[in-house]
Formats: structure tokens, C-alpha cells, sequence
């Protein structure tokens, strides 16, 4: 069963709470942990040029999980901080339609870059 982001983040809060563990989601922590499990997915790829169908189960398995780590860290800051990351998303998207129209991503093939 698919379910949406705010599930998800309901059911991280719950687990961390369940375990006490809020003391530890300071904002510092968690956006360090962010960036160590974005580490941690990077390894994946480093030293790595597959294309997407040419990684084995296993390896998809992992690159998943490190995935999951990242949302779940992300999740947990967003509870943290109040933040409505579905909320803040959509802002974001629409200001990079704003800074980044069509025309100019067409363009930016043509000419190499």
C-alpha cells in the first residue's frame, strides 16, 4: 500500500518519540545526518558509471535504504523545524519555473551547456 509523506512522517515521529530519542533531533544533528547518509548514498556511485538498469538487486536494495535514511532524516528535521515540506516544495518548484523557463532550458541545450 502506497501512502503519502505526511504517513510517513507521522509514523517516523511516533517511532523517534516511542524511543525517547527527541532530545537527540536537534536541528544541527539532524542536518548533519542528512548530509552523512547523502554520503553514504554517494559511495554507491563513486568510482561508478552504470546506467540505471545495469545495478543488480542487491545493489538497488542498498541504494534504497540510504535513500530511505536521507527522506527519514529530512522528514524528522521538517517535524522539528514545523516545516510543511510538501508545502515548501511546491514554493520552490514554482519558483524555479519562475527562474528557469522553458525557453531557457531549451536553450541551454543548444548551445552546449
Amino acid at each position: 500500500m502506497k501512502g503519502s509523506l505526511y504517513e510517513l512522517q507521522k509514523i517516523l515521529d511516533n517511532f523517534v518519540k516511542e524511543r525517547d530519542w527527541e532530545k537527540y533531533h536537534t536541528p544541527k544533528n539532524l542536518s548533519m545526518s542528512i548530509a552523512i547518509e547523502a554520503a553514504e548514498l554517494m559511495e554507491h556511485f563513486q568510482w561508478c558509471d552504470k546506467k540505471p538498469d545495469e545495478f543488480s538487486e542487491d545493489e538497488r536494495k542498498e541504494i534504497g535504504e540510504e535513500m530511505a535514511d536521507v527522506l527519514h532524516f529530512l522528514l524528522r528535521l521538517s517535524s522539528v523545524l514545523d516545516i510543511d515540506l510538501y508545502e515548501a516544495s511546491i514554493k520552490k518548484i514554482e519558483k524555479n519555473r519562475k527562474r528557469f523557463p522553458i525557453e531557457y532550458a531549451k536553450s541551454m541545450k543548444k548551445s552546449g551547456c
